[in-house]
C-alpha cells in the first residue's frame, strides 16, 4: 500500500496484479509505504476502511483520500496465482501446486473449503467495502497498463516507468470447459467486475 499525502491518492495492493513493480517505482515519491507484512502491504478495501481510513480523520482531520487498485482477468489471475505457488522453494510445502495442473488448482480453490493451496481469496472480496466504509474511487485493468499509467502519471505529475518484478516462469494454464464454465458461473462477480472497467 502507497498512500501520496498531496496527491490525495492511496494505491491498493491487490495480490497477483504487477504491483510489487509499481510500488518499487512509486515507493520513493510517497508519503507511507507499508511493504510488510502481507497482512497490511495486501490490506483489502474494508481492512483499509476499518483502520487506515479512520485514523487520517482522526489525526489528520482528512475524509477526502482516494483509492485505486489494479485487477486482472479472473483466470489470468489464478493463473498468477497457479505458477507463482509452483516454485521450488516451496515445494514440499501446504501452499505448492508443484503436482498440480492448473485444472486441478481451479477445482480446489471452487471448493466450499479450499486446501491451502488454493487459498487465494477473490478479488471481488479484495475491493468490498465494510458496511458504512467508502468504495473503491479508481478501478483499472491488468492488461490496460497505458490507461493506468496515464492516471498515475497526471496524478503524481511525472513520468514512470515500471520494471517487471516477482515475474513466475510461464506454464501452460489449461482449463477443460467444464472447470471454465464451473468457474465463470461461481465467480460470476469476478469476472462481471473486471469486465466493467472501461
Amino acid at each position: 500500500m502507497l498512500v501520496f499525502w498531496n496527491q490525495n491518492l492511496v494505491f491498493l495492493s491487490v495480490p497477483k496484479t504487477g504491483t510489487t513493480a509499481m510500488e518499487a517505482t512509486m515507493a520513493p515519491f510517497a508519503d507511507i509505504v507499508i511493504s510488510h507484512p502481507p497482512e497490511l502491504k495486501h490490506a483489502p478495501l474494508y481492512r483499509y476502511n476499518r483502520f487506515i481510513q479512520p485514523m487520517f480523520e482522526r489525526v489528520c482531520k482528512r475524509d477526502d483520500m482516494e483509492t485505486m487498485a489494479v485487477v486482472r482477468e479472473p483466470i489470468s489471475w489464478l493463473g498468477s496465482w497457479f505458477r507463482y505457488r509452483k516454485r521450488e522453494g516451496i515445494r514440499g510445502h501446504p501452499n505448492s501446486t508443484h503436482d498440480l495442473s492448473f485444472d486441478d488448482f481451479v477445482q480446489a480453490y471452487m471448493q466450499p473449503k479450499s486446501p491451502p493451496f488454493a487459498k487465494v481469496g477473490s478479488q471481488v472480496r479484495f475491493l468490498e467495502p465494510n458496511k458504512k466504509g467508502k468504495k473503491i474511487n479508481h478501478l483499472f485493468r491488468y492488461d490496460k497498463q497505458e490507461k493506468l499509467r496515464e492516471f498515475l502519471e497526471n496524478r503524481l505529475e511525472r513520468k514512470l516507468n515500471f520494471q517487471r518484478r516477482n515475474v513466475s516462469p510461464k506454464l501452460n494454464l489449461f482449463l477443460s470447459q467444464e472447470t471454465e464454465a464451473k468457474l465463470r458461473r461461481k465467480f460470476y462477480a469476478d469476472f462481471a467486475l473486471y469486465e466493467s472497467i472501461l
